[in-house]
């Protein structure tokens, strides 16, 4: 099946998240740009807060697509430390690296929260979502970050993977739904009929969306 837009897809997404809904323990993160469409429809589905996790892969030198760690909002940096000591990449190219990502991650804070505070994880069950997974790297890199938050639950959603890579462990994540895992795979864009870019503006208008949804549904719960 090939999802219309990031928006189909999140609705089909919330249909196998329904155990999840109208709790209050549950968070729904998502990874902009792209997860930020699908997202909001999942959190819409379940009645959950939506929030984004920034994260920002560091990749090796020369060899960008390739994860040697991450950062993440927080001030978490995360290192794969198999791929730096294979290839012995010394620590300031490390630091040198994560100080360009950290101002394009400071960057996207500031455009993306506006002066709210980062989401409180702890004791959470968080559904991090995005719009898809290829190798799963940045993803994997999330889910690395997040753990140092201590949440209790840590659910990777998305609409469609490669199937090597719809794996909890792989992940790290302790539960992993993915809708599609087709074969062959050749791109999470393949997938979607429109996979233009999300521009900042949408995800900073989809923030403010849900979050005046949920103001709104309060006093339906109390």
């Amino acid at each position: 099946m090939i999802y219309q837009d990031r928006t189909e897809a999140g609705k089909q997404l919330a249909t196998q998240l329904r155990e999840y809904a109208n709790r209050d323990d549950v968070l729904v993160l998502a990874l902009p740009r792209g997860g930020v469409p699908v997202a909001y429809e999942v959190a819409k589905a379940l009645e959950a807060p939506l929030n984004v996790f920034l994260v920002r892969k560091l990749g090796v030198p020369g060899y960008p697509e390739l994860a040697m760690g991450a950062i993440a909002s927080g001030g978490i940096r995360v290192l794969n430390e198999d791929v730096v000591d294979h290839l012995g990449i010394p620590e300031y190219v490390i630091d040198r690296i994560a100080e360009i990502e950290q101002a394009e991650l400071e960057r996207r804070e500031r455009a993306y929260r506006g002066d709210r505070p980062e989401p409180n994880v702890r004791g959470k069950t968080v559904i991090l979502i995005d719009d898809g997974l290829a190798t799963g790297s940045t993803m994997r890199a999330a889910v690395s970050a997040l753990r140092q938050q201590g949440p209790a639950w840590i659910v990777v959603a998305v609409p469609v993977s490669a199937s090597q890579t719809c794996n909890e462990y792989r992940m790290g994540a302790d539960e992993i739904i993915c809708a599609q895992t087709p074969e062959p795979f050749l791109g999470v864009g393949q997938w979607y009929d429109d996979f233009s870019q999300t521009t900042d503006e949408e995800v900073r208008d989809l923030l403010a969306k849900a979050k005046l949804e949920m103001e709104n549904r309060q006093p339906a719960h109390a």
